[in-house]
């Protein structure tokens, strides 16, 4: 089933566990995160950054889409990291569920301003929105980006910020950075701001840069209250460092002998994420909250 981003992340928040948002490049990876979604029962968010966007093309979505739409698990088709209110309207139209505004890197009034525009538009055609306060690090590994010094998110601006554009969930800045962290690296997550963020805004918080942090931080974040991971670059480096070792030592040229065992490597790192973000068999919620919903038993 297809929901947006709103509806998928409030029982997340009502029942205490994060949805992981897994970034797909191709049907390789759209087979990744829907089956194992499907085997693990669990809701599963559809990322898609807007490079990945121009690479797949727009029509890819109508195979995304009729492929989601059919499944019995909750699925968010989510634009991440919209960069302008074009790319946006690119992502409704071939039928995303929900789509992110990055400001992060505008000033304070700019970023509302363009977050509240995306926000006027998008509640109109049942599109969620998620936006971003204080900035996400650069590891130097991913196309995504980020800067060199993370901007915590300041509890008292993200109350604000919420309050005046109304997004249905907002990216927070706790010390994650996008890609895979140099082995002279140990991120450490700034549990207190997180609390402190908790403590004024009541709409579901997102991490971005999943990637490569502790499980112990990221379990700890789920717990405080986070209910959207993003994941991006631990599952692409499994399914690439697998096809990189059979590339190395065969001459298999056929996509259907080089990418089942890719695939099955990047299907154990979503399988492990889901367990760690405390998703797995929560699908059934949303079938029986639909359920309630159709009798009239839940308001």
């Amino acid at each position: 089933m297809l929901l947006n981003m709103e509806q998928l992340l409030k029982v997340a928040q009502k029942n205490k566990f994060a949805v992981g948002a897994f970034n797909v490049a191709d049907s390789n990876f759209l087979r990744v995160v829907v089956e194992e979604a499907e085997k693990n029962h669990s809701p599963a968010i559809i990322a898609v950054h807007p490079t990945e966007l121009d690479f797949v093309k727009d029509e890819f979505f109508a195979y995304v889409l009729t492929r989601v739409k059919d499944s019995p698990v909750p699925f968010v088709l989510h634009l991440d990291h919209g960069d302008s209110l074009a790319s946006v309207m690119r992502a409704i139209h071939v039928g995303f569920s929900s789509v992110m505004i990055d400001g992060s890197l505008l000033p304070f009034e700019e970023n509302i301003r363009v977050t509240k525009e995306v926000v006027d538009v998008a509640h109109k055609l049942d599109v969620s929105v998620e936006g971003e306060l204080g900035t996400i690090g650069n590891t130097g590994t991913t196309i995504e980006g980020g800067v060199t010094e993370v901007i915590y998110t300041q509890p008292k601006d993200a109350k604000e910020f919420v309050e005046r554009t109304g997004v249905d969930s907002l990216a927070v800045a706790i010390g994650t950075c996008h890609g895979i962290y140099p082995k002279n690296v140990k991120p450490k997550l700034r549990m207190d701001v997180l609390r402190s963020i908790k403590e004024v805004i009541d709409i579901p918080l997102v991490l971005h840069g999943g990637s490569s942090n502790p499980d112990e931080e990221i379990a700890e974040a789920v717990k405080i209250g986070i209910q959207k991971v993003n994941i991006s670059s631990d599952y692409k480096f499994a399914f690439y460092k697998k096809c990189r070792e059979i590339l190395a030592t065969t001459e298999l040229w056929d996509p259907n002998a080089i990418y089942p065992e890719c695939i099955d490597a990047a299907k154990e790192v979503v399988r492990q994420k889901m367990k760690l973000f405390d998703s797995v068999g929560k699908a059934d919620i949303y079938r029986d909250e639909r359920i309630q919903i159709w009798r009239g038993e839940l308001v």
